[in-house]
């Protein structure tokens, strides 16, 4: 390319938001870079006159006849046939030549791009990437694209659109495609060189090669990028336009917000902009965005984001519930926000076991949050982090949600409760919580009994009592050791744990506060008459088989284990 053909020239397909399109076109002109424009067929004849004045008075902006220009249409590769040739024909001087939308917006100094280009006379920059390596088209069609037949719309008729698909598949309908093309695919926005884009539009199979696209699925992202690779002399495969779309196919809108987004991407170009960005305008559109140090267009850059914000709308963020978006079960990257433990037992071996965890971790430790009479919050709270209330009502309303939206509004701080057999127990959660990979469960199995022991097993009552529990604590081991369980588990007979205490309890507080050294054990309950309340309960036809090996003795009647001595 010779010095005086140094010039970017630029196609601008216009739909709605004129004005916009009008001052970005003011802009491109007044940096020395001639536009050619193309209103669509379908926007009204008041508003392309009022375009027409608001850029009368610039030489280097051109209008075309117009085209109806629907999504996906072959109509978008015809504008872009015609304004591209008007673009060459009315400006010799031009080198590359670079296409946008109306919504595009340049995000660094034109002298910059211009200087840029021409530094790279002979490279085309478009994305371009053969249909059979694609791995990112959306809607379930890559090679049909160009072989099977389209007429009908996809978006206003898409009942038709995918019966006619489905029957073309059945009688194995496949067009053949023009030689010497392989088919390619990538983004619509893109810039060629003057040589690319003269080989492309006179084309002696120019005609051949329009019959066969005018039929191809979405041919604005097929036609230039498969002919480019026919006529092209060297091909950048990217775009020079930071142009992102969602899972659906429908592009990301930007912001006010992401004016620091957009900084960083070091991008000489985006789409698609909020009209009534003012911001975003104000910035890039004047000497502002000429204080960066010239680089390289990098829209890698904040690849990482947009990726995140993907998988968050795809997945939600793990532990998130809200009306909106309910996560679907199985499917979801984490069913809680945070880790947090379940302590069944521990308090009733150690009286002071709250307040000896909260002090030794830093942690505030909760009692009994599914006590049938109130949620236990820690210090005695009556409403909790995000509104929670203690009522044993709102919460059994639906024990699941409770906990998760405990351990979403409390990120960052460690969440840990006693739970035990005379809770409101709810198998559902119980699952939940065995399930969850966040949960940490420790079990001191038979320890609630403790709180029984000064009763007579013999008694109806208690000897209901005791089976209740224990087959509440049965059900919730069997749980606790399924296949399916993800959490992190500790079980114990009470007999186990009583073997060496202090190590066991160790065990505990460095799965709750791995980074602090445990302090002395606290208290325990005294444990003598207790081996004859095991007995009594045996004989009475209720052996408390998740003690395990304890000791019974053979003691004639009920003891006061609680006096201390």
């Amino acid at each position: 390319m010779s010095a005086q053909n140094g010039r970017l020239g630029i196609v601008m397909l216009c739909h709605t938001a004129l004005e916009r399109a009008a001052q970005v076109a003011r802009f491109w002109a007044s940096a020395g870079c001639p536009v050619v424009i193309h209103l669509d067929r379908a926007v009204p004849a008041a508003e392309a006159a009022a375009l027409r004045r608001a850029l009368g008075d610039v030489d280097a902006v051109r209008f075309l006849q117009r085209h109806r220009c629907r999504w996906g249409s072959w109509g978008l590769v015809a504008a872009t046939q015609d304004a591209c040739a008007r673009m060459l024909r009315d400006f010799p001087q031009v080198g590359h030549v670079c296409l946008t939308s109306g919504a595009c917006l340049p995000l660094r100094p034109v002298a910059e791009m211009v200087a840029w280009l021409a530094a790279r006379p002979e490279t085309d920059f478009i994305e371009s990437v053969a249909v059979a390596d694609l791995a990112w088209t959306v809607g379930g069609l890559s090679d049909e694209r160009f072989t099977l037949w389209f007429p009908f719309d996809w978006r206003r008729q898409r009942w038709l659109f995918d019966r006619c698909v489905d029957v073309q598949r059945r009688l194995r309908i496949a067009r053949e495609v023009p030689r010497p093309l392989q088919p390619h695919l990538g983004s619509q926005w893109w810039c060629l060189t003057r040589a690319t884009l003269e080989a492309i539009l006179h084309d002696p199979k120019r005609r051949r090669y329009e019959r066969f696209f005018r039929h191809v699925w979405i041919p604005d992202e097929a036609y230039f990028q498969t002919l480019a690779r026919l006529h092209s002399a060297r091909i950048e495969s990217r775009s020079l336009t930071l142009s992102k779309f969602d899972r659906n196919g429908r592009p990301h809108l930007f912001y006010d917000d992401h004016l620091q987004l957009l900084r960083r991407s070091d991008c000489f170009l985006a789409r698609k902009i909020w009209p009534q960005a003012e911001r975003l305008y104000d910035f890039f559109l004047t000497g502002k965005a000429a204080q960066a140090t010239p680089v390289d267009p990098q829209p890698g850059r904040i690849q990482q984001h947009f990726a995140r914000a993907e998988r968050q709308r795809e997945h939600g963020r793990a532990g998130l519930y809200m009306q909106s978006r309910f996560p679907r079960d199985a499917l979801e990257r984490g069913r809680t926000a945070a880790p947090y433990s379940v302590l069944w037992g521990p308090s009733a071996l150690y009286p002071e076991f709250a307040r000896w965890l909260s002090d030794a971790a830093a942690l505030r430790v909760h009692g009994h949050l599914y006590a049938r009479d109130r949620v236990q919050f820690a210090d005695e709270a009556q409403v909790y982090n995000g509104a929670l209330s203690d009522s044993a009502a709102l919460r059994d309303y639906n024990p699941r949600m409770f906990l998760t939206n405990l351990i979403w509004n409390t990120r960052g701080e460690r969440q840990c409760f006693q739970y035990g057999p005379f809770d409101a127990t709810d198998g559902a959660l119980e699952c939940f919580i065995a399930t969850d990979p966040n949960a940490h469960v420790a079990v001191i199995s038979g320890a609630w009994a403790l709180g029984l022991a000064g009763l007579d097993p013999a008694q109806e009552a208690v000897r209901h009592q005791l089976a209740t529990a224990q087959k509440a604590e049965l059900a919730l081991i069997d749980r606790l050791r399924s296949p399916q369980a993800r959490a992190q588990v500790q079980i114990w007979s009470l007999a186990e744990y009583l073997e060496a205490p202090d190590e066991n309890l160790a065990q505990v507080f460095g799965m709750i506060a791995p980074l602090r050294r445990p302090p002395a054990s606290p208290v325990m309950v005294p444990l003598e008459g207790f081996g004859g309340f095991v007995a009594r309960a045996r004989d009475a036809g209720l052996p408390l088989v998740t003690l395990g090996d304890y000791p019974v003795d053979s003691v004639p009647g009920p003891v006061d284990w609680r006096a201390t001595e």
